[in-house]
């Protein structure tokens, strides 16, 4: 048994990241991060114990039902991204408004969090997961601004990804590549497992709700639909699909492929949050050297409006997304073209 562990603490301090600016400050709001997750994979695994399963009884601001575990992991995310008073506001699905921090806790990241990605699947025991990016605020006093939240993800100064499964893993990166810690419970300490983790230029297996196939646009049922043909001598693309938005991009992220959930005519604008789901994931696959897209161009360069903005979205291998972004195109370009001229 090796005793040389690389904590994530450790990793972060470490020489390697001399050049990033505020390290310390970066560190000490990952050790926030790395408790929420802890505290947030605990009540998981006892929920069943402490009666944690089910309906909490009311809806978010998205008029979903809200599990018993959204209220205790998001209060586990506030509280202990507070405590490192390197926080200056924060985004939380579960809010309907900008999270400020008090004077005297304020610093000068912000923050925003998916405290409980797939929640809806807590009760058949699935794998859920967090998601959060970072940014440096851009105010110049304790005022929390739209300014501040209302950010491109390509602007992104970190990001992440928990996943609480058959391990419990914390997957960031800080803008040069992708690494994953795995949780050590006999220790109580994220070790690092995944150096410099990478995503192949092309996959062979697809990610989408195809239940909703009936709402999808042209363009999308016929890059499906070619990736599960033999069309052309190609191997059709195996189908694998969670629900659990974390899960189905560490799959992606690990084994290749592409992750779909377009806009339809359910959904126009998309179904998935821009700032704590879209953004700070595709910022991540881009890192392992991966694509995403919004059907036509990079989800990173979208300016959000609001702070729970939807967007569609398609990420993985960069072969893939590349030959979805033509599909697209070429149906845009069809549409059009059948479009009557003025006079």
């Amino acid at each position: 048994m090796s005793t040389n562990l690389i904590t994530l603490n450790r990793w972060l301090l470490s020489d390697t990241h001399k050049n990033i600016e505020y390290k310390l400050e970066l560190a000490n709001l990952f050790s926030g991060i790395a408790l929420a997750c802890k505290v947030t994979n605990n009540a998981i695994k006892r929920a069943g114990f402490e009666q944690n399963f089910g309906l909490a009884g009311i809806t978010n601001v998205h008029s979903e039902d809200v599990k018993k575990l959204d209220i205790v992991a998001n209060d586990a995310w506030k509280n202990s991204l507070k405590a490192t008073r390197e926080v200056h506001c924060m985004v939380s699905e579960e809010e309907d408004s900008i999270i400020p921090v008090s004077e005297n806790q304020n610093g000068r990241f912000v923050i925003s969090f998916d405290p409980l990605d797939g929640s809806s699947n807590l009760d058949c025991n699935v794998s859920v997961g967090s998601i959060f990016g970072i940014w440096d605020k851009v105010s110049k006093d304790h005022q929390a601004l739209n300014e501040d939240v209302l950010r491109k993800g390509r602007d992104m100064i970190a990001c992440g990804y928990a996943l609480y499964g058959s391990a419990t893993m914390l997957v960031i990166s800080l803008g040069y590549g992708v690494y994953g810690f795995t949780l050590d419970n006999t220790i109580g300490e994220f070790i690092l497992t995944h150096v410099e983790m990478k995503i192949k230029s092309k996959g062979n297996i697809y990610s989408i709700n195809e239940g909703n196939s009936v709402y999808w646009d042209k363009a999308t049922s016929e890059y499906v639909n070619t990736i599960k043909s033999k069309e052309n001598g190609n191997t059709p693309y195996s189908s694998r699909y969670i629900g659990s938005m974390v899960s189905d991009v560490h799959r992606t992220l690990l084994y290749g492929g592409i992750f779909m959930y377009p806009a339809d005519s359910k959904s126009p604008n998309g179904k998935l949050r821009y700032l704590y789901e879209v953004a700070p994931l595709s910022f991540l696959m881009e890192q392992a050297g991966g694509k995403s897209s919004n059907g036509k161009s990079a989800c990173l360069d979208i300016m959000p409006t609001s702070i729970h903005q939807r967007v569609p979205v398609f990420m993985g291998s960069h072969h893939d997304v590349t030959t979805l972004e033509k599909t697209h195109e070429k149906h845009s370009v069809a549409s059009a073209a059948t479009v009557p001229k003025k006079d």
